[in-house]
Protein backbone atom coordinates (compact mmCIF):
# COMPACT_ATOMS: atom_id res chain seq x y z
CA UNK A 1 0.00 0.00 0.00
CA UNK A 2 1.35 3.39 -1.00
CA UNK A 3 -0.07 6.26 0.45
CA UNK A 4 1.12 9.91 0.48
CA UNK A 5 -0.48 13.56 0.80
CA UNK A 6 -1.01 16.79 2.19
CA UNK A 7 -4.13 18.47 3.27
CA UNK A 8 -3.94 22.40 2.42
CA UNK A 9 -7.31 24.57 1.88
CA UNK A 10 -5.14 26.72 -0.57
CA UNK A 11 -4.39 24.29 -2.94
CA UNK A 12 -5.46 20.70 -3.95
CA UNK A 13 -2.83 17.94 -3.06
CA UNK A 14 -3.89 14.85 -4.67
CA UNK A 15 -3.47 11.55 -2.81
CA UNK A 16 -2.13 8.10 -4.70
CA UNK A 17 -3.43 5.09 -2.96
CA UNK A 18 -2.62 1.79 -4.87
CA UNK A 19 -4.48 -1.27 -2.74
CA UNK A 20 -6.03 -4.66 -3.54
CA UNK A 21 -8.69 -5.75 -1.20
CA UNK A 22 -10.51 -9.40 -1.44
CA UNK A 23 -12.62 -8.44 1.64
CA UNK A 24 -14.61 -4.97 1.04
CA UNK A 25 -15.32 -4.20 4.69
CA UNK A 26 -11.45 -4.15 5.60
CA UNK A 27 -10.76 -1.61 2.52
CA UNK A 28 -13.80 0.31 3.49
CA UNK A 29 -12.40 0.52 7.01
CA UNK A 30 -8.73 1.36 5.72
CA UNK A 31 -10.32 3.67 3.80
CA UNK A 32 -12.13 5.28 6.20
CA UNK A 33 -8.97 5.96 8.51
CA UNK A 34 -7.41 7.15 5.77
CA UNK A 35 -10.16 9.71 5.31
CA UNK A 36 -9.28 10.63 9.27
CA UNK A 37 -5.64 10.46 8.35
CA UNK A 38 -5.78 13.43 5.95
CA UNK A 39 -8.40 15.54 7.66
CA UNK A 40 -5.81 15.23 10.75
CA UNK A 41 -2.79 16.16 9.66
CA UNK A 42 -1.75 19.68 10.64
CA UNK A 43 -0.83 21.07 7.11
CA UNK A 44 -3.72 23.12 6.33
CA UNK A 45 -5.08 26.96 5.84
CA UNK A 46 -7.93 28.30 8.56
CA UNK A 47 -9.53 31.26 7.31
CA UNK A 48 -9.07 34.11 9.54
CA UNK A 49 -12.29 34.35 11.39
CA UNK A 50 -12.16 30.92 12.35
CA UNK A 51 -9.18 31.47 14.03
CA UNK A 52 -11.26 33.85 16.49
CA UNK A 53 -8.02 35.52 16.74
CA UNK A 54 -8.41 38.54 13.81
CA UNK A 55 -11.06 41.57 14.11
CA UNK A 56 -14.37 41.79 12.79
CA UNK A 57 -12.68 44.78 10.70
CA UNK A 58 -9.92 42.20 9.00
CA UNK A 59 -12.07 39.31 8.83
CA UNK A 60 -14.45 41.77 6.74
CA UNK A 61 -11.59 43.01 4.70
CA UNK A 62 -10.43 39.77 3.24
CA UNK A 63 -13.86 38.68 3.09
CA UNK A 64 -14.78 41.34 0.82
CA UNK A 65 -17.77 42.94 3.06
CA UNK A 66 -19.53 45.71 0.76
CA UNK A 67 -19.85 48.04 3.57
CA UNK A 68 -15.91 48.42 3.67
CA UNK A 69 -15.20 48.83 -0.02
CA UNK A 70 -15.38 52.99 0.43
CA UNK A 71 -12.34 52.30 2.34
CA UNK A 72 -9.82 51.50 -0.26
CA UNK A 73 -9.07 51.49 -3.49
CA UNK A 74 -8.12 48.08 -5.23
CA UNK A 75 -8.33 44.57 -3.46
CA UNK A 76 -5.82 42.15 -3.49
CA UNK A 77 -6.21 40.54 -5.94
CA UNK A 78 -3.34 39.50 -9.26
CA UNK A 79 -5.99 41.47 -11.77
CA UNK A 80 -6.18 44.36 -9.22
CA UNK A 81 -2.39 45.15 -9.85
CA UNK A 82 -3.04 46.33 -13.77
CA UNK A 83 -5.04 49.38 -13.34
CA UNK A 84 -2.55 49.90 -9.74
CA UNK A 85 0.33 50.14 -11.83
CA UNK A 86 -1.31 52.49 -14.47
CA UNK A 87 -1.93 54.97 -11.70
CA UNK A 88 0.99 54.34 -9.45
CA UNK A 89 3.15 55.49 -13.13
CA UNK A 90 1.18 58.29 -13.98
CA UNK A 91 1.81 60.04 -10.42
CA UNK A 92 5.46 58.74 -9.13
CA UNK A 93 8.17 60.75 -11.51
CA UNK A 94 11.63 59.79 -12.76
CA UNK A 95 13.36 62.80 -10.09
CA UNK A 96 11.80 61.06 -7.43
CA UNK A 97 12.95 57.61 -8.78
CA UNK A 98 16.48 59.03 -8.98
CA UNK A 99 16.25 60.55 -5.40
CA UNK A 100 15.32 57.37 -4.61
CA UNK A 101 17.73 55.16 -5.62
CA UNK A 102 21.21 57.13 -4.98
CA UNK A 103 19.60 57.35 -0.98
CA UNK A 104 19.21 53.90 -1.15
CA UNK A 105 23.08 53.39 -2.54
CA UNK A 106 24.54 55.83 0.42
CA UNK A 107 22.20 53.63 2.75
CA UNK A 108 24.02 50.18 1.65
CA UNK A 109 27.59 52.24 1.71
CA UNK A 110 28.64 49.65 4.42
CA UNK A 111 26.78 46.76 3.69
CA UNK A 112 27.73 44.13 1.28
CA UNK A 113 24.96 43.81 -0.66
CA UNK A 114 24.54 40.76 -2.58
CA UNK A 115 24.03 40.87 -6.45
CA UNK A 116 20.31 40.32 -6.34
CA UNK A 117 19.68 43.57 -3.76
CA UNK A 118 22.31 45.74 -5.91
CA UNK A 119 20.21 44.86 -9.31
CA UNK A 120 16.50 45.69 -7.74
CA UNK A 121 18.48 49.08 -6.46
CA UNK A 122 19.26 49.83 -9.63
CA UNK A 123 16.22 48.97 -11.50
CA UNK A 124 13.86 51.40 -9.11
CA UNK A 125 15.58 53.97 -11.16
CA UNK A 126 13.84 52.86 -14.50
CA UNK A 127 9.57 53.95 -15.05
CA UNK A 128 8.77 50.47 -15.33
CA UNK A 129 9.90 49.15 -11.59
CA UNK A 130 7.52 49.11 -9.16
CA UNK A 131 8.01 48.01 -4.90
CA UNK A 132 5.75 45.42 -3.10
CA UNK A 133 6.25 46.87 0.54
CA UNK A 134 6.15 46.17 4.32
CA UNK A 135 7.50 47.91 7.02
CA UNK A 136 8.24 46.78 10.89
CA UNK A 137 9.73 48.04 14.13
CA UNK A 138 13.00 47.60 15.04
CA UNK A 139 13.03 44.17 16.94
CA UNK A 140 15.98 42.84 18.82
CA UNK A 141 16.64 39.70 16.55
CA UNK A 142 13.23 40.19 15.00
CA UNK A 143 11.18 40.19 17.93
CA UNK A 144 8.50 37.55 16.97
CA UNK A 145 8.70 35.61 14.02
CA UNK A 146 5.71 37.26 12.29
CA UNK A 147 8.44 39.56 11.48
CA UNK A 148 9.66 36.91 9.12
CA UNK A 149 6.23 36.32 7.64
CA UNK A 150 5.36 39.87 6.65
CA UNK A 151 9.14 39.93 4.51
CA UNK A 152 8.24 36.63 3.08
CA UNK A 153 4.75 37.55 2.04
CA UNK A 154 6.86 40.52 0.35
CA UNK A 155 9.35 38.36 -1.34
CA UNK A 156 6.89 36.06 -2.79
CA UNK A 157 3.91 38.62 -4.15
CA UNK A 158 7.11 40.42 -6.08
CA UNK A 159 7.72 36.95 -7.26
CA UNK A 160 3.96 36.36 -8.29
CA UNK A 161 3.44 39.54 -9.88
CA UNK A 162 7.23 39.63 -11.65
CA UNK A 163 5.77 36.32 -13.49
CA UNK A 164 2.04 37.67 -14.15
CA UNK A 165 3.31 41.19 -15.51
CA UNK A 166 6.00 40.70 -18.38
CA UNK A 167 7.73 43.78 -18.92
CA UNK A 168 7.65 45.13 -15.17
CA UNK A 169 9.93 44.52 -12.41
CA UNK A 170 8.59 44.58 -8.79
CA UNK A 171 11.39 45.11 -6.16
CA UNK A 172 10.40 43.46 -2.44
CA UNK A 173 10.78 46.19 -0.14
CA UNK A 174 11.13 46.03 4.04
CA UNK A 175 10.86 49.73 5.52
CA UNK A 176 13.00 50.08 8.74
CA UNK A 177 10.87 51.42 11.41
CA UNK A 178 13.91 53.61 12.70
CA UNK A 179 12.17 56.61 13.81
CA UNK A 180 9.79 54.68 15.94
CA UNK A 181 10.65 55.72 20.03
CA UNK A 182 8.37 52.83 21.70
CA UNK A 183 11.66 50.84 23.01
CA UNK A 184 9.40 48.84 25.18
CA UNK A 185 7.83 46.98 22.62
CA UNK A 186 11.14 46.11 20.77
CA UNK A 187 14.13 45.45 23.24
CA UNK A 188 13.48 41.92 23.71
CA UNK A 189 12.76 38.47 21.56
CA UNK A 190 11.44 34.92 23.15
CA UNK A 191 12.81 31.79 22.90
CA UNK A 192 12.46 28.17 24.31
CA UNK A 193 10.07 30.22 26.78
CA UNK A 194 12.55 32.06 27.75
CA UNK A 195 12.44 35.96 27.20
CA UNK A 196 16.08 37.97 26.54
CA UNK A 197 15.95 41.93 27.41
CA UNK A 198 17.91 44.55 26.39
CA UNK A 199 18.17 46.82 29.66
CA UNK A 200 19.03 50.82 28.67
CA UNK A 201 17.35 53.93 28.75
CA UNK A 202 14.97 54.98 26.34
CA UNK A 203 15.12 57.98 24.59
CA UNK A 204 14.59 59.62 20.92
CA UNK A 205 14.37 57.39 18.01
CA UNK A 206 15.35 53.96 18.62
CA UNK A 207 17.58 53.73 14.76
CA UNK A 208 19.75 55.98 16.29
CA UNK A 209 20.02 53.94 19.70
CA UNK A 210 24.35 52.63 20.70
CA UNK A 211 24.18 48.89 20.30
CA UNK A 212 26.03 49.27 23.77
CA UNK A 213 25.05 46.30 26.22
CA UNK A 214 24.08 43.61 23.61
CA UNK A 215 27.10 41.75 24.48
CA UNK A 216 25.62 40.61 27.15
CA UNK A 217 22.54 39.63 25.76
CA UNK A 218 24.46 38.07 23.56
CA UNK A 219 26.40 35.99 26.32
CA UNK A 220 23.00 34.41 27.47
CA UNK A 221 21.04 33.73 24.09
CA UNK A 222 24.49 31.76 22.84
CA UNK A 223 24.24 29.86 25.78
CA UNK A 224 20.24 28.69 25.10
CA UNK A 225 21.28 27.29 21.83
CA UNK A 226 22.39 23.85 21.21
CA UNK A 227 24.90 22.54 18.99
CA UNK A 228 24.87 22.06 15.32
CA UNK A 229 25.67 24.33 12.25
CA UNK A 230 22.28 26.61 12.43
CA UNK A 231 22.60 27.26 15.85
CA UNK A 232 26.27 28.57 15.52
CA UNK A 233 24.78 30.34 12.57
CA UNK A 234 22.10 32.01 14.81
CA UNK A 235 25.05 33.41 17.01
CA UNK A 236 27.08 34.37 14.16
CA UNK A 237 24.21 36.46 13.37
CA UNK A 238 23.69 38.23 16.64
CA UNK A 239 27.44 38.69 16.84
CA UNK A 240 28.27 40.58 13.92
CA UNK A 241 24.53 42.52 13.76
CA UNK A 242 24.91 43.81 17.10
CA UNK A 243 28.63 43.54 18.65
CA UNK A 244 30.02 44.40 15.18
CA UNK A 245 27.75 47.48 14.49
CA UNK A 246 27.08 51.00 16.26
CA UNK A 247 23.47 51.55 16.14
CA UNK A 248 20.35 49.83 16.02
CA UNK A 249 19.51 50.15 12.44
CA UNK A 250 22.95 49.72 10.83
CA UNK A 251 22.59 46.57 13.00
CA UNK A 252 19.00 45.63 11.69
CA UNK A 253 19.81 46.53 8.35
CA UNK A 254 23.13 43.77 8.39
CA UNK A 255 20.35 41.50 9.98
CA UNK A 256 17.59 41.28 7.34
CA UNK A 257 20.32 41.61 4.61
CA UNK A 258 21.91 38.20 5.85
CA UNK A 259 18.58 36.47 5.82
CA UNK A 260 17.30 37.98 2.62
CA UNK A 261 19.61 39.72 0.70
CA UNK A 262 20.03 37.02 -1.15
CA UNK A 263 16.42 37.30 -2.75
CA UNK A 264 16.81 40.86 -3.64
CA UNK A 265 14.71 42.46 -0.54
CA UNK A 266 15.54 46.26 -0.37
CA UNK A 267 15.60 47.85 3.16
CA UNK A 268 14.79 51.43 3.20
CA UNK A 269 15.59 54.04 6.04
CA UNK A 270 12.98 57.08 6.06
CA UNK A 271 15.40 58.56 8.19
CA UNK A 272 17.16 60.48 5.20
CA UNK A 273 17.61 63.70 4.71
CA UNK A 274 17.35 63.74 0.63
CA UNK A 275 13.88 61.65 1.21
CA UNK A 276 12.74 63.99 3.82
CA UNK A 277 12.89 66.65 0.93
CA UNK A 278 10.77 64.92 -1.62
CA UNK A 279 7.95 65.23 1.74
CA UNK A 280 8.39 68.67 2.47
CA UNK A 281 4.83 69.61 1.08
CA UNK A 282 3.28 67.12 2.88
CA UNK A 283 4.56 68.27 5.88
CA UNK A 284 3.52 72.07 5.58
CA UNK A 285 0.41 70.65 4.65
CA UNK A 286 -0.19 68.95 8.01
CA UNK A 287 1.70 71.44 10.04
CA UNK A 288 -0.37 74.75 8.20
CA UNK A 289 -3.25 73.15 6.88
CA UNK A 290 -4.05 70.32 9.47
CA UNK A 291 -5.07 68.53 6.32
CA UNK A 292 -4.91 64.69 7.48
CA UNK A 293 -6.55 65.69 10.95
CA UNK A 294 -9.89 66.81 8.65
CA UNK A 295 -9.39 64.09 6.43
CA UNK A 296 -8.86 60.66 8.56
CA UNK A 297 -11.06 62.00 11.36
CA UNK A 298 -14.01 61.86 8.56
CA UNK A 299 -13.11 58.91 7.39
CA UNK A 300 -12.51 57.12 11.07
CA UNK A 301 -16.65 58.74 11.51
CA UNK A 302 -17.76 56.93 8.31
CA UNK A 303 -16.27 53.68 9.36
CA UNK A 304 -17.74 53.82 12.54
CA UNK A 305 -21.12 54.56 11.37
CA UNK A 306 -20.51 51.40 8.97
CA UNK A 307 -20.34 49.01 11.99
CA UNK A 308 -20.32 49.40 15.17
CA UNK A 309 -18.41 47.17 15.61
CA UNK A 310 -15.27 48.18 13.79
CA UNK A 311 -12.80 49.24 16.29
CA UNK A 312 -10.84 52.21 15.50
CA UNK A 313 -7.06 51.94 15.42
CA UNK A 314 -5.37 55.58 15.35
CA UNK A 315 -6.67 58.60 15.73
CA UNK A 316 -5.04 62.10 14.16
CA UNK A 317 -3.64 64.83 15.90
CA UNK A 318 -3.87 68.76 14.45
CA UNK A 319 -0.55 68.02 13.85
CA UNK A 320 0.97 64.44 13.22
CA UNK A 321 4.95 65.15 13.30
CA UNK A 322 7.45 64.76 15.54
CA UNK A 323 10.37 66.64 16.47
CA UNK A 324 13.79 64.33 15.97
CA UNK A 325 16.90 65.68 17.79
CA UNK A 326 19.87 63.62 19.65
CA UNK A 327 18.21 61.68 22.08
CA UNK A 328 14.47 63.60 21.28
CA UNK A 329 11.51 62.48 19.69
CA UNK A 330 8.56 64.59 20.79
CA UNK A 331 5.81 65.55 19.06
CA UNK A 332 4.90 69.40 17.50
CA UNK A 333 2.22 71.61 18.93
CA UNK A 334 0.71 74.57 18.46
CA UNK A 335 -0.25 77.30 21.01
CA UNK A 336 -2.17 79.94 19.84
CA UNK A 337 0.13 81.67 17.16
CA UNK A 338 3.28 79.47 18.35
CA UNK A 339 4.56 76.30 17.31
CA UNK A 340 6.99 74.53 19.84
CA UNK A 341 8.21 70.52 20.55
CA UNK A 342 5.95 69.26 23.65
CA UNK A 343 7.58 68.90 26.92
CA UNK A 344 10.57 71.01 25.65
CA UNK A 345 11.70 74.62 25.68
CA UNK A 346 11.57 74.45 21.83
CA UNK A 347 9.47 76.61 19.95
CA UNK A 348 9.11 78.60 16.34
CA UNK A 349 6.70 81.67 14.85
CA UNK A 350 4.98 80.49 11.73
CA UNK A 351 7.64 81.69 9.63
CA UNK A 352 10.60 80.44 11.30
CA UNK A 353 9.29 77.06 11.09
CA UNK A 354 8.58 76.85 7.76
CA UNK A 355 11.84 78.36 7.54
CA UNK A 356 13.29 75.10 9.80
CA UNK A 357 11.59 72.50 7.40
CA UNK A 358 12.71 73.71 4.78
CA UNK A 359 16.32 73.73 6.16
CA UNK A 360 16.56 71.20 7.92
CA UNK A 361 13.75 68.30 6.76
CA UNK A 362 15.25 65.48 8.02
CA UNK A 363 14.32 66.80 11.46
CA UNK A 364 10.78 66.72 11.04
CA UNK A 365 9.31 62.87 11.62
CA UNK A 366 6.01 61.58 10.92
CA UNK A 367 3.64 59.63 13.32
CA UNK A 368 1.37 56.99 12.36
CA UNK A 369 -0.97 58.65 10.14
CA UNK A 370 1.68 60.39 8.29
CA UNK A 371 4.36 58.02 7.73
CA UNK A 372 2.40 55.81 5.23
CA UNK A 373 1.78 58.91 3.13
CA UNK A 374 5.59 59.46 3.25
CA UNK A 375 6.17 55.66 2.41
CA UNK A 376 3.80 56.50 -0.45
CA UNK A 377 5.62 59.77 -1.79
CA UNK A 378 8.87 58.32 -2.06
CA UNK A 379 8.29 54.75 -3.37
CA UNK A 380 6.64 53.41 -6.66
CA UNK A 381 4.46 51.37 -4.54
CA UNK A 382 1.66 48.95 -5.30
CA UNK A 383 0.88 47.31 -2.31
CA UNK A 384 1.27 47.29 1.34
CA UNK A 385 1.83 44.36 3.37
CA UNK A 386 1.35 44.30 6.94
CA UNK A 387 -0.54 42.99 9.77
CA UNK A 388 -3.91 43.14 10.75
CA UNK A 389 -3.69 46.37 12.90
CA UNK A 390 -1.64 47.71 10.39
CA UNK A 391 -3.89 47.10 7.49
CA UNK A 392 -7.36 48.04 9.94
CA UNK A 393 -5.42 51.92 10.95
CA UNK A 394 -4.80 52.40 6.62
CA UNK A 395 -7.89 51.79 6.24
CA UNK A 396 -8.60 55.15 7.57
CA UNK A 397 -6.67 56.50 5.36
CA UNK A 398 -7.97 56.81 1.92
CA UNK A 399 -9.88 59.93 2.34
CA UNK A 400 -6.30 61.44 3.11
CA UNK A 401 -4.79 59.79 0.22
CA UNK A 402 -7.14 61.00 -1.99
CA UNK A 403 -6.93 64.73 -1.01
CA UNK A 404 -3.07 64.59 -1.28
CA UNK A 405 -3.56 63.59 -4.77
CA UNK A 406 -1.28 60.11 -3.73
CA UNK A 407 -2.52 57.10 -5.41
CA UNK A 408 -3.91 54.36 -2.09
CA UNK A 409 -1.61 51.16 -2.30
CA UNK A 410 -3.13 48.07 -2.51
CA UNK A 411 -3.54 46.89 1.10
CA UNK A 412 -2.62 43.10 1.95
CA UNK A 413 -2.86 40.97 5.29
CA UNK A 414 0.28 39.30 5.51
CA UNK A 415 0.39 35.52 5.64
CA UNK A 416 -0.18 34.02 8.99
CA UNK A 417 1.75 30.74 9.98
CA UNK A 418 1.99 28.49 12.65
CA UNK A 419 4.70 25.88 12.57
CA UNK A 420 4.24 22.10 14.06
CA UNK A 421 7.08 19.79 14.47
CA UNK A 422 6.98 16.17 13.48
CA UNK A 423 6.79 15.11 16.90
CA UNK A 424 3.56 17.86 17.21
CA UNK A 425 2.33 16.70 14.39
CA UNK A 426 2.30 13.14 15.59
CA UNK A 427 0.69 13.81 19.15
CA UNK A 428 -1.83 15.88 17.02
CA UNK A 429 -2.86 13.06 14.60
CA UNK A 430 -2.88 10.44 17.79
CA UNK A 431 -5.29 12.55 19.76
CA UNK A 432 -7.00 13.52 16.18
CA UNK A 433 -7.16 17.39 16.86
CA UNK A 434 -7.80 19.26 13.59
CA UNK A 435 -6.44 22.35 12.97
CA UNK A 436 -9.35 24.43 13.13
CA UNK A 437 -9.85 23.19 16.87
CA UNK A 438 -6.35 24.00 18.08
CA UNK A 439 -7.22 27.87 17.41
CA UNK A 440 -10.12 27.59 19.93
CA UNK A 441 -9.37 28.74 23.47
CA UNK A 442 -8.84 26.58 26.32
CA UNK A 443 -11.99 25.61 27.84
CA UNK A 444 -13.94 25.37 24.47
CA UNK A 445 -10.84 23.61 22.80
CA UNK A 446 -11.48 21.13 26.06
CA UNK A 447 -15.02 20.91 26.14
CA UNK A 448 -15.29 20.33 22.57
CA UNK A 449 -12.49 17.36 22.49
CA UNK A 450 -14.11 15.86 25.63
CA UNK A 451 -17.54 15.51 23.88
CA UNK A 452 -15.71 14.15 20.69
CA UNK A 453 -13.96 11.04 22.33
CA UNK A 454 -16.38 10.59 25.44
CA UNK A 455 -17.98 6.98 25.25
CA UNK A 456 -20.52 8.59 26.65
CA UNK A 457 -23.18 11.32 24.60
CA UNK A 458 -22.62 14.77 26.86
CA UNK A 459 -25.25 16.67 24.50
CA UNK A 460 -28.01 16.76 26.02
CA UNK A 461 -29.72 18.47 23.22
CA UNK A 462 -32.24 15.50 22.03
CA UNK A 463 -33.54 15.71 25.91
CA UNK A 464 -33.93 19.54 25.87
CA UNK A 465 -35.83 19.53 22.59
CA UNK A 466 -38.34 16.12 23.80
CA UNK A 467 -38.74 18.75 27.08
CA UNK A 468 -40.03 21.75 25.07
CA UNK A 469 -41.92 19.32 23.10
CA UNK A 470 -43.87 18.48 26.06
CA UNK A 471 -44.32 22.06 27.40
CA UNK A 472 -46.09 22.81 23.76
CA UNK A 473 -49.20 20.53 25.07
CA UNK A 474 -49.04 22.57 28.92
CA UNK A 475 -48.51 26.12 26.55
CA UNK A 476 -52.02 24.90 24.87
CA UNK A 477 -53.90 24.25 27.99
CA UNK A 478 -52.21 27.51 29.74
CA UNK A 479 -54.35 29.52 26.64
CA UNK A 480 -57.19 28.35 27.88
CA UNK A 481 -56.55 29.20 31.49
CA UNK A 482 -55.36 33.07 32.70
CA UNK A 483 -52.22 34.49 32.79
CA UNK A 484 -50.72 34.11 35.77
CA UNK A 485 -50.99 30.04 34.97
CA UNK A 486 -49.37 30.62 31.63
CA UNK A 487 -46.54 32.29 33.54
CA UNK A 488 -45.68 29.40 36.04
CA UNK A 489 -45.61 26.85 32.73
CA UNK A 490 -43.21 29.55 31.10
CA UNK A 491 -41.31 29.37 34.63
CA UNK A 492 -41.40 25.41 34.81
CA UNK A 493 -40.45 25.46 31.59
CA UNK A 494 -37.07 27.34 32.20
CA UNK A 495 -36.55 26.16 35.44
CA UNK A 496 -36.46 22.31 33.99
CA UNK A 497 -34.01 23.28 30.81
CA UNK A 498 -31.79 24.91 33.43
CA UNK A 499 -31.25 22.09 35.51
CA UNK A 500 -30.30 20.01 32.43
CA UNK A 501 -28.10 22.87 31.12
CA UNK A 502 -26.35 22.06 35.30
CA UNK A 503 -26.35 18.25 34.38
CA UNK A 504 -24.73 18.48 31.08
CA UNK A 505 -22.36 20.50 32.55
CA UNK A 506 -21.42 17.91 35.43
CA UNK A 507 -21.83 15.40 32.72
CA UNK A 508 -19.24 16.89 30.92
CA UNK A 509 -17.03 17.46 33.78
CA UNK A 510 -17.38 14.04 35.20
CA UNK A 511 -16.11 12.82 31.44
CA UNK A 512 -13.28 15.05 32.03
CA UNK A 513 -11.91 13.43 35.10
CA UNK A 514 -12.66 10.48 33.67
CA UNK A 515 -10.96 11.02 30.24
CA UNK A 516 -7.85 13.36 32.59
CA UNK A 517 -4.87 11.49 30.71
CA UNK A 518 -6.13 12.87 27.26
CA UNK A 519 -6.99 16.15 28.74
CA UNK A 520 -3.85 16.26 29.96
CA UNK A 521 -2.05 15.42 26.68
CA UNK A 522 -4.46 18.00 24.83
CA UNK A 523 -3.91 20.53 27.10
CA UNK A 524 0.08 20.05 26.44
CA UNK A 525 0.27 20.29 23.03
CA UNK A 526 -2.23 23.70 22.95
CA UNK A 527 0.34 25.29 25.46
CA UNK A 528 3.24 24.27 23.28
CA UNK A 529 2.05 25.84 19.87
CA UNK A 530 -0.07 28.40 21.73
CA UNK A 531 2.62 29.47 24.39
CA UNK A 532 0.67 31.90 27.04
CA UNK A 533 -2.42 30.86 25.14
CA UNK A 534 -1.41 33.70 22.63
CA UNK A 535 -0.19 32.82 18.68
CA UNK A 536 2.86 31.55 18.42
CA UNK A 537 3.85 33.95 15.71
CA UNK A 538 3.14 36.69 17.74
CA UNK A 539 5.69 35.13 21.10
CA UNK A 540 8.27 32.70 19.86
CA UNK A 541 11.30 34.35 17.97
CA UNK A 542 12.64 32.88 14.58
CA UNK A 543 14.92 31.53 16.01
CA UNK A 544 13.83 28.70 17.63
CA UNK A 545 12.60 27.41 13.93
CA UNK A 546 15.86 28.42 12.56
CA UNK A 547 17.34 26.24 15.18
CA UNK A 548 15.95 22.85 14.20
CA UNK A 549 15.09 23.44 10.23
CA UNK A 550 18.36 25.44 9.26
CA UNK A 551 17.90 27.85 6.20
CA UNK A 552 15.53 25.24 4.70
CA UNK A 553 13.30 26.94 6.89
CA UNK A 554 12.35 30.00 4.66
CA UNK A 555 12.95 28.23 1.51
CA UNK A 556 9.46 26.11 2.78
CA UNK A 557 7.64 28.97 3.63
CA UNK A 558 8.50 30.89 0.43
CA UNK A 559 7.16 27.23 -1.33
CA UNK A 560 4.23 27.34 0.77
CA UNK A 561 3.05 30.74 1.54
CA UNK A 562 0.18 31.87 -0.91
CA UNK A 563 -0.05 35.74 -0.64
CA UNK A 564 -3.44 36.45 -2.14
CA UNK A 565 -5.21 33.55 -0.32
CA UNK A 566 -6.36 35.23 3.31
CA UNK A 567 -5.86 31.55 5.28
CA UNK A 568 -3.80 31.34 8.33
CA UNK A 569 -1.00 28.33 7.57
CA UNK A 570 -0.51 25.26 9.81
CA UNK A 571 2.56 24.20 8.63
CA UNK A 572 5.21 21.26 9.30
CA UNK A 573 8.53 21.65 8.11
CA UNK A 574 10.87 18.86 7.23
CA UNK A 575 13.85 18.74 9.11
Amino acid sequence: MLFYGVFCGVRERKVHLNVIFRDRTVKNFIFTRLKILIYMMPDACVSYRKTGYFSKLICDYVEQEPVLKPFYNRFPEMGSFKEQLREKQGSYSGDTRQVLADALERQYAHTVMTAETSSNIHALRSENTFTITTGHQLNLFTGPSYFLYKIITTLKLARQLASEYAGYHFVPVYWMATEDHDFEEINHFNVHGKNFCWNRSSGGAVGRFSTDGLDEVYRLFAAELGPGASSEFLKQLFEKAYLEHDNLASATRFLVNELFGEYGLVIVDGDDRSLKELFIPYAENDIFRNVAYRSVSGTSEALKEADGNYNLQVNPREINLFYLDEGLRERIGKAGDTYGVVDTDITWSKEALLQHLQEEPQKFSPNVILRPLYQEVILPNLCYIGGGGEIAYWLQLKGFFEEEKVPFPVLLVRNSVLLVSAKQRSKLENLRISPEALFLKRDAFINKKVREISDVDIDFTPQKKHLQEQFREMYELAEKTDKTFLNAVRAQEKKQLKGLDKLEKRLLKAQKRKLSDQVIRMTEIQNELFPGQSLQERTVNFSQFYEQYGKALISLLLDELDPLKGDFYVLTPQA
